[in-house]
């Protein structure tokens, strides 16, 4: 645990969750962190495929394919007897129990499992199979040969063998890559400690538990449907539906009691009012992978009976901020750090930033989800930590006297630095979203011989001119946050999980 006492002596700027219980992972990686902290099962990862009751019927479902708990454990038991001797293994991640059974056989053989996404192009496809020394390419059966330079291996959920119980610790798990903004994706080895100590911290702030049933049609090449839409189910004990396609009508009828979903994934179901009102027997719906425009959380919050919770994370740190079950649901807020983490804000100097809910800063993080280093990247690496060991997101962020964060946005794009003064994009896109007809908004910063930086809008809006949108703006925050130009588009371009993507603006 970090160290408390009865007077706090932490430097200003700094956020902590208090951690129930420490855990050094000795990686030695970078000596300047200090020793983890957070609530981790050393008995077992995934608990659930062991348990007493793990031979009960419909505990996983992926569309019309369902298992036990100990099914599914035997399936990866077949995959881990096929990986002996791999370096690192792997698995087009397409959403199927099959490749559940890869990452599994992974985790119990030892062997890091490198999901690569079923739609990359070969040349993101061989990069990832490169960079990280697969030796296999595992795929469900019929999967046609990918005419990658390395042995294609056949994984099939109905295999079965005995299942060794992987327990957490300090070696990779899984490598997942990055989206490769700026360049080809890196890989970020991830621990069964940083995942234990992840879920068991959402586990707390959501009152996620065994009694749940977990609803989610995302991705399994990223944190949050893999570790968190899968391995979380496998940790907490609850029950798993992947609806395969995130179709409201299929959302609604799994009846779940915790969801999780993207933005685009709740704007659609907003827009179902059928189905949004059908889950309303949710106790928790989630959103996180990008902001969720206030107009969608209005709108989920009036036909659902809740409004949602958000939460942020990244590759490189895992989840690391939550709005909790019981907190204050506010639409752009993403909560406070779960167990085992620290955040803290720093101006463009390295000073502290003050907690005022409204002045931008730097947002750093250290503790027990934050990887020890990209792989093959020791130049990365050193770059993207501080000298004390701090974490540097890349993100810009506010947080407020209670703890609460908000994420306004990447530091390289939506830090706008214009007349002098530091602008926030996410603010004043905030400030565009109040406006009846605006649907969406994004907002960055171009070149500008006066200003440095001059603010541009660009917006979906019915029935607004660009005059209105400056004055409304203008009417809500401070004059220099005004856009100086808007330009209307049909739609704003966003990647698989919703975020916009600015660059293409």
């Amino acid at each position: 645990m970090y160290p408390q006492s009865s007077h706090d002596t932490r430097p200003a700027g700094r956020v902590t969750a208090r951690c129930p219980s420490a855990t050094d992972t000795g990686t030695g990686v970078r000596a300047a962190r200090p020793p983890r902290c957070g609530s981790v099962n050393r008995v077992s990862l995934l608990p659930a495929l062991t348990a007493d009751d793990a031979d009960e019927p419909g505990a996983v479902r992926f569309g019309d394919h369902v298992l036990s708990f100990a099914d599914l454990a035997a399936a990866g038991g077949a995959v881990a007897r096929r990986l002996t001797g791999a370096r690192a293994a792997a698995v087009l991640a397409t959403p199927t129990l099959e490749t559940v059974a890869a990452v599994l056989g992974g985790l119990s053989a030892g062997v890091p499992i490198v999901p690569v996404p079923p739609d990359a192009g070969p040349a993101e496809r061989d990069h990832i199979l490169r960079d990280s020394g697969a030796d296999l390419l595992l795929t469900p059966p019929g999967a046609p040969a990918t005419g990658a330079a390395i042995e294609q291996v056949a994984v099939s959920a109905d295999d079965r063998s005995s299942w060794t119980d992987p327990r957490a610790g300090g070696k990779p798990a899984l490598v997942l890559y990055t989206s490769g903004t700026t360049g080809p994706p890196k890989g970020v080895p991830i621990t069964p400690d940083a995942i234990a100590a992840c879920l068991d911290g959402l586990a707390d702030a959501w009152r996620w538990t065994a009694d749940d049933l977990l609803v989610h049609a995302l991705p399994l090449y990223h944190v949050h449907g893999l570790v968190l839409g899968v391995l979380g189910a496998l940790r907490t004990g609850c029950r798993l539906h992947h609806t395969g396609r995130p179709h409201p009508d299929l959302l609604a009828a799994a009846g779940g009691s915790l969801y999780f979903g993207v933005p685009t994934v709740w704007h659609r179901v907003a827009a179902a009012p059928h189905a949004a009102r059908r889950l309303r027997q949710a106790r928790l719906l989630v959103s996180g992978s990008a902001a969720l425009p206030a107009g969608v959380f209005a709108a989920l919050r009036e036909l659902t009976g809740q409004a949602p919770v958000e939460r942020y994370g990244m590759t490189e740190t895992l989840i690391t901020v939550a709005t909790r079950a019981d907190g204050h649901r506010q639409p752009g807020a993403v909560g406070v750090p779960i167990a085992g983490v620290e955040t803290r804000l720093v101006d463009e100097h390295g000073a502290p930033g003050p907690h005022d809910g409204t002045t931008p800063g730097a947002l750093e993080i250290r503790g027990a989800t934050v990887f020890d280093g990209y792989l093959g990247r020791p130049d990365a690496t050193s770059a993207s930590f501080t000298g004390d060991g701090w974490f540097r997101t890349g993100d810009v962020a506010t947080i407020d006297a209670d703890g609460v964060h908000r994420i306004v946005g990447r530091a390289s794009t939506d830090l706008i630095k214009t007349g002098g003064y530091r602008v926030g994009a996410g603010e004043v896109e905030d400030a565009l979203l109040t406006h009846p007809g605006v649907r969406e908004a994004a907002v960055v910063g171009r070149p500008d011989d006066d200003l440095g930086q001059r603010i541009v809008a660009y917006v979906v809006a019915d029935g607004a001119t660009g005059d209105d949108l400056i004055q409304h703006v203008a009417g809500q925050l401070s004059n220099h946050k005004r856009p100086r130009d808007v330009v209307f588009v049909e739609e704003l371009p966003r990647n698989a999980l919703g975020k916009v993507q600015k660059h293409r603006l």
